[in-house]
Formats: structure tokens, sequence, C-alpha cells
């Protein structure tokens, strides 16, 4: 069935959850992001960091998971445990825009649009990340293919009738949006949420922006996502 109504979503509870491994410097702040909203509930789940994360989250009084590593398998954890009817998955790294809450509730509630997700705006000053900004606006608008780190939602009936996220090390975000898509529309907001420039600095923006290419290429012509992550790790691109 393509359509799926969801209806008072405007009542439901958004539970967010938020993978991570070491975030003490951001997750204070990807926390603090969500504190406008209603009826919601945060679930951090730790893949065994070893700074202060946890600290950090006891302290701001999100609820805590202790995972395995791999943010596939993280965010199925988190989806087991929710409480809430609306799931949405946020990185680490990455703050949501005001009124968030309202946005995914109007967004879930119109006809035949089985998930959303944000615009992306990363958070430095380079011009070169203005580039990567309106590749991803240009991919979204036409392939309606939005990544993990524009904090991806939908109901938690569509979540579990798609079968989770694939517990795969690389490209579960990228598995699970063409699973949404057999199922009916995937609505892009305008509105960005800001994300950390942090893995397209690390190894240079325009590197970083042809290993993604590949990557997804290599995922397309079948290599195994296992040996796709090792190359990754240790490209030096």
């Amino acid at each position: 069935m393509k359509e799926i109504i969801n209806q008072n979503t405007h009542q439901k509870q958004i539970s967010i959850i938020i993978p991570t491994l070491n975030e003490a410097d951001n997750i204070q702040s990807t926390i603090n992001s969500t504190k406008s909203s209603k009826n919601i509930e945060i679930i951090v789940v730790d893949g065994g960091s070893k700074d202060k994360t946890l600290l950090i989250v006891k302290s701001l009084g999100a609820k805590i998971v202790i995972s395995p590593p791999g943010r596939a398998n993280q965010m199925n954890m988190g989806a087991m445990v929710a409480s809430g009817e609306i799931l949405l998955f946020l990185h680490g790294d990455t703050r949501l825009p005001t009124n968030f809450d309202k946005m995914i509730r109007k967004t879930l509630a119109k006809p035949g649009i089985v998930a959303g997700a944000f615009a992306l705006q990363i958070n430095s000053p380079h011009w070169g990340l203005r580039l990567v900004e309106f590749g991803v606006k240009w991919r979204c608008n036409l392939l309606k293919m939005p990544y993990g780190d524009q904090a991806i939602f939908m109901t938690k009936d569509v979540f579990q009738k798609v079968g989770n996220f694939p517990e795969i090390p690389i490209m579960e975000d990228f598995e699970m949006i063409r699973k949404l898509k057999h199922l009916g529309k995937i609505y892009l907001l305008s509105t960005p949420v800001i994300t950390s420039p942090r893995r397209w600095l690390k190894k240079g923006i325009l590197q970083t922006t042809i290993l993604n290419q590949i990557i997804i290429i290599a995922y397309l012509l079948g290599i195994s996502p296992h040996q796709i992550r090792n190359w990754y790790s240790s490209s030096k691109l």
C-alpha cells in the first residue's frame, strides 16, 4: 500500500535517537537544540565513548542506552526502546532548528508522506562548503535522497514496516531511504539542520566530496559495505 496516512500526528510524541561515539565536543549543543520543543524524549545510544560524552548526556537528563558500536545498530536499539510514535534520527554533531517538532508533525500529517528530512547547513564559513550544501540541495530536489546528517524522521510504524536500518558498517542511511521510497513519498524541508564541518575538513572538502561519490558508486556496484568501510577508513584521498 503506497499511501500511509497518519492521523492526529500533531499530538504524537517524538523520540529523538542520537547515536554517539566520543561526541563530548558536540553533544551538549545537539541536545540543547531540542529544548524549545514539546512532547519529546531524547535517547542517546552510546557505542563505547572514552571521553566525557556520557557525563555530559547524564547532566542534561537524556536517556542513555549502551550499545555495541555501529551507527545502524545503535539507531535500531534506540528505536526499540523509544516510546514515541515518531522517530527522529539525529547525528551527535548536528543541531536542530527552532520549531523542528512542529515541522516534523506537520510533514508526517501530509497524505502519502512516509518520511522526511531537513536541508543541510554546514557550520563553517568556508566557500567550498557552500558548494557542498548546494550539491546536497540539488541531490535532494532531484532524487529525493537525503542522508543521515539531515536528521531523517518517520513514524515508528513506518520504521518497523521497512525493517529497521540494515546493520551494515556504512551506507545504512542510503539503504533506508531506498526502502522508504518503496512505501511512499519522502518530504524535504527547506529549513536546515546545522552540522559540524569536521568530516569535510579532516580529509579536505574536495577529497571528501569525491570519496563520497566513489563510495556510492562502489555500493551500487555491489561491493561489500565492510570492504567499502575498510577502504574509507584507510583512504588518504
